[in-house]
């Protein structure tokens, strides 16, 4: 990669979000300041836990003419490859409080229930998993080796989500769901906080002001619960920038209505954990007023940037990053290349930029398969 080489990547649409007012106590408040401490101290105590790297772009940066691009690799979150373990494992903990009695069940596109699977797996609990037609059954088998009981569902994850709702009401299972509804806010809530470890993290591992975060969207609850942990951790507010696929973006219309709009999703976007069609009742409270902008992106670029991380054109290191951890260096270049949104962004070579690598190589076959693909591109 060279210094003169363009990428020429854009954004599919990008809003301002005209109701921005970040307030520290009321993002604690949505999320519960006691759920991140205590989301902190427990999960830092589980068996093996480590601090998952933060790794500097340097040659992205250097392109870019940015001051430092930071990477947090989630590829590296305990043995389960995502972002996810730190949540629905925490929720299930915390919700049955090891009671061997109970049943947990959740619908997932895939990294949720592989933690709320290994939750409970960690405590001895039965767990049953609701699945849409579309995950793939790579990752139904990476649950069903967690000890779960994989249940596929004709339709969308709302389908798998319905009749995860059904089955457990007659059941009487204990739903660990990181979508939040009327009437079912604190697990989604735990799930959150259990995000914000990540910025708890961060906030340890360098000593740089960071000035911008790309934060990616699907219902919300990453998003959400890392900016509670920014409302929590950092001294100074970095601007927040939301990015969903161009054919989900339920966040980014939702933000430029001021109200939540569900989204009728007419394809399903490669990356599958960010393909959703609503935005979570919980996440809504935090994301409508803390977010500076929203942006979508098209599926184009993801499968180069995959290979394009892993064989170090970003970076001193080889990076393994799934579909989802993609969309952050994608905005990011997309708004360097573009001089009105860099300027409108204030990117600058003093700009700290905290991307989030959600994911690794989670769904192993789709990972080598996107992988091939974008090295064929980048020859």
């Amino acid at each position: 990669m060279s210094d003169t080489e363009v990428f020429g990547w854009k954004f599919s649409k990008l809003i301002n979000n005209k109701n921005y007012d970040f307030k520290r106590d009321k993002i604690l408040d949505v999320c519960g300041e006691d759920n991140v401490l205590d989301a902190y101290e427990v999960i830092s105590g589980w068996q093996n836990y480590n601090t998952t790297p933060l790794i500097n772009l340097e040659k992205l940066s250097k392109k870019l003419k940015l001051n430092n691009i930071f990477y947090k690799d989630e590829s590296k979150r305990f043995h389960l490859k995502s972002f996810k373990a730190l949540g629905g494992a925490y929720a299930v903990q915390k919700i049955t409080q090891g009671d061997k009695s109970t049943t947990v069940a959740t619908a997932t596109a895939g990294n949720h229930g592989r933690s709320v699977s290994w939750g409970a797996q960690r405590l001895g609990l039965n767990c049953k998993i609701f699945i849409s037609e579309f995950v793939s059954e790579a990752r139904a088998d990476v649950m069903r080796n967690l000890g779960a009981d994989v249940i596929r569902v004709k339709g969308n994850y709302e389908a798998s989500l319905k009749e995860c709702i059904k089955q457990s009401k007659i059941n009487g299972w204990e739903i660990i769901q990181d979508v939040a509804w009327e009437g079912y806010e604190k697990v989604p809530k735990l799930t959150m906080a259990g995000y914000s470890v990540m910025i708890k993290e961060i906030s340890n591992q360098t000593d740089k002001y960071i000035t911008h975060v790309f934060l990616q969207a699907g219902v919300g609850g990453m998003a959400s619960g890392a900016i509670a942990g920014i409302a929590k951790y950092f001294k100074r507010i970095p601007k927040i920038i939301i990015v969903e696929p161009e054919t989900a973006d339920c966040v980014l219309q939702s933000v430029e209505k001021g109200e939540i709009q569900k989204i009728d999703i007419k394809k399903e976007s490669i990356m599958g954990g960010m393909s959703c069609g609503e935005v979570s009742l919980v996440p809504w409270r935090i994301l409508k007023n803390a977010v500076n902008i929203c942006v979508s992106i098209s599926d184009d670029n993801i499968a180069k940037t995959i290979a394009m991380l892993e064989k170090k054109y970003f970076s001193n290191e080889p990076i393994i990053a799934g579909e989802c951890a993609t969309p952050g260096i994608i905005s990011l270049i997309a708004a360097s290349e573009n001089e009105n949104i860099k300027n409108k962004l204030e990117l600058s070579d003093e700009s700290n930029i905290l991307l989030i690598g959600c994911e690794g190589d989670a769904d192993e076959n789709l990972y080598k398969k996107l992988l091939n693909e974008g090295i064929k591109e980048l020859i």
